[in-house]
């Protein structure tokens, strides 16, 4: 039996989420534009989800996706919209929807279960991260007890800690946990982010480079700590 052309198989991805708190286009253009020209290896061309939580279903949604590709990122989904007109006039534009887990009409239509508390999980890697390599702590924390060499990548949804020489990327809170940190026993980083918040490699004061450090967010602001 010949085997199928194509084959459909349940994925993954880690993807950058856009919150737009503005409907004109030539306004996100400017401000994405900017963001893109501060780290372009980390976000030319990078898929994106855009969230329009706070936007109105009148906005132009064909312009603004317009103005996403054009500022170099690639729109693959729009995620919070909030009622069926809004879904209806994002749609009739062509865009693909994203329901976050339950469109909004069915989380209305049943009540909340009760919170249940996750088991906390840790992945711990005791072995240097080489150069090229990607290591994703999916739920969870993600420990490293050894050096990370540059061009490596560190993602975890929860914190990340590095004992040892951290000279790749780390981001944390890559599901969108504002309360995640970075810890880190000598800070030499190519990139960190915490929650979508990030710096580059020139952006760290240089007064904690190769320290001890803390990252975390403090009024959605990323901030740095010394590590005591």
């Amino acid at each position: 039996m010949s085997q199928s052309p194509v084959e459909l198989k349940g994925s993954s991805f880690t993807l950058s989420v856009i919150h737009l708190h503005h409907s004109e286009p030539d306004v996100i253009r400017n401000a994405l534009a900017e963001k893109v020209k501060q780290a372009p290896a980390f976000l030319q061309n990078a898929p994106v989800v855009l969230n329009v939580a706070t936007l109105e279903p009148t906005a132009d949604w064909l312009e603004l996706q317009r103005a996403v590709s054009d500022a170099g990122l690639r729109v693959v989904g729009i995620s919070g919209y909030r009622d069926d007109e809004q879904k209806r006039a994002i749609q009739l534009a062509g865009l693909p929807l994203l329901t976050e887990g339950k469109s909004p009409k069915a989380a209305k239509a049943a009540p909340a279960p009760a919170p249940v508390q996750p088991t906390a999980k840790t992945m711990i890697v005791d072995k240097p991260i080489r150069t090229g390599q990607q290591i994703y702590a999916r739920d969870s924390d993600l420990i490293v007890i050894s050096h990370v060499s540059a061009g490596a990548e560190l993602i975890a949804d929860g914190n990340i800690h590095i004992y040892g020489t951290m000279r790749g990327r780390a981001l944390a809170g890559a599901s969108g946990d504002a309360n995640c940190q970075i810890f880190c026993t000598q800070l030499a980083a190519e990139l960190v982010s915490v929650a979508g918040q990030y710096w580059l490699s020139e952006q760290i004061p240089k007064e904690f480079y190769e320290r001890s450090s803390r990252l975390f967010l403090k009024s959605n602001i990323l901030t740095i700590e010394p590590l005591n």
